[in-house]
């Protein structure tokens, strides 16, 4: 059976979180502050760490740095309250896999652990080495910089293959603005995500049957953006 870490302070939470996992066929082991996290992440090897972000002790955020440090690359969820943007962003930078913003169903995060255990275990379309896609009437080849639509070449900026390969690697999950500002332009600190619109519509008319009524990239109100095949 898969092992799932939970380190959460807020008891409630920690034991719903544990019957969930323990529900889904997971062996979970719970934390209550992020030093004793810490010590069940470096000690046990758990296949998923679910992390929250305000602990006793040590921070996840802390938890977290720590942990990257070490060349742990188990996949790690970040739990956030509301309000706490600025810190998914942080987390993201310093190698967290994905969050989920409080209060969450247990569903969603359900989908979030399967979505980053299947890349972390090198499923196609994972973070390490995505080298061609497929979808439409479009091949991208990401290691040479090409594109072709139904067989011609495709006029695409690195920034715009970037883009694509980060949406296409995250497929199937909603992508924040935020998140795409930090993984592909790589900003410490948030610039008007205005960028991110005007880039993706730029990509649409390229890559899209239609920019207007787009098949692949769609807009997710108020979240961000999802890749689809």
């Amino acid at each position: 059976m898969p092992s799932v870490l939970i380190v959460e302070d807020d008891e409630a939470m920690a034991i719903a979180l544990r019957d969930g996992f323990a529900y889904e066929g997971f062996t979970p082991v719970v934390a209550r502050d992020g030093e004793a996290g810490l010590r069940a992440a470096l000690d046990g090897a758990p296949d998923l760490i679910v992390l929250d972000v305000m602990l006793p002790k040590m921070s996840g955020l802390d938890v977290l740095k720590k942990l990257r440090a070490e060349g742990t690359s188990t996949p790690i969820i970040m739990l956030t309250a509301r309000g706490q943007e600025i810190d998914k962003v942080l987390g993201l930078r310093m190698g967290a896999d994905d969050y989920v913003t409080k209060p969450f169903s247990f569903m969603e995060l359900m989908a979030r652990a399967d979505a980053v255990r299947r890349r972390a275990a090198g499923a196609p379309g994972g973070r390490n080495g995505l080298e061609r896609y497929t979808f439409g009437d479009m091949s991208v080849n990401f290691k040479t910089y090409e594109a072709r639509r139904q067989g011609k070449p495709v006029d695409l900026s690195q920034r715009e293959f970037q883009l694509l390969k980060y949406l296409i690697e995250h497929r199937g999950q909603v992508v924040a603005r935020e998140q795409l500002l930090n993984a592909v332009w790589g900003y410490e600190r948030i610039p008007f995500t205005r960028t991110v619109d005007m880039h993706v519509a730029k990509l649409r008319k390229k890559i899209e049957p239609s920019a207007d009524d787009p098949r692949h990239i769609i807009t997710v109100h108020r979240a961000g953006y999802k890749f689809v095949d």
